[in-house]
């Protein structure tokens, strides 16, 4: 698997691209584009607290099983995938949510090209 993102690091460039982004109407799953056999990434929002990364699987890519050590908010914005939770798969389409607890292994893989959003909460009293 190939990755590309597009504002991973906080260059100047890429924050002020994030500020254009603020109070205005958005469709998330076209602030991402695909790329073939790929996996791409737009982060929109990162704070102390917290960060909103927009994703974009062509289809067969995904994440290897991993964990994180806060909760994280995944929203299908687009196509399909299988997602898996300590062992468990889930089968998500576009306007599903799911929630990765802290700590919790997760993996997933496009079934078709797909677009998803994902929130990563931070529990500020531990870090």
């Amino acid at each position: 698997m190939e990755f590309n993102s597009e504002t991973l690091n906080e260059s100047g460039k890429q924050c002020r691209a994030r500020d254009e982004l603020r109070a205005k109407v958005l469709n998330l799953k076209d602030l991402v584009g695909y790329q073939d056999g790929s996996v791409s990434s737009r982060m929109i929002v990162s704070t102390r607290t917290g960060s909103v990364t927009l994703f974009s699987f062509d289809e067969n890519e995904g994440l290897s099983e991993h964990t994180a050590p806060f909760d994280a908010v995944v929203t299908i914005l687009e196509g399909e995938c299988e997602v898996w939770i300590q062992g468990e798969t889930h089968q998500m389409k576009e306007g599903n949510t799911i929630i990765f607890p802290a700590n919790v292994p997760h993996a997933l893989s496009a079934v078709t090209r797909f677009k998803m959003s994902l929130t990563m909460i931070r529990d500020t009293e531990h870090d």
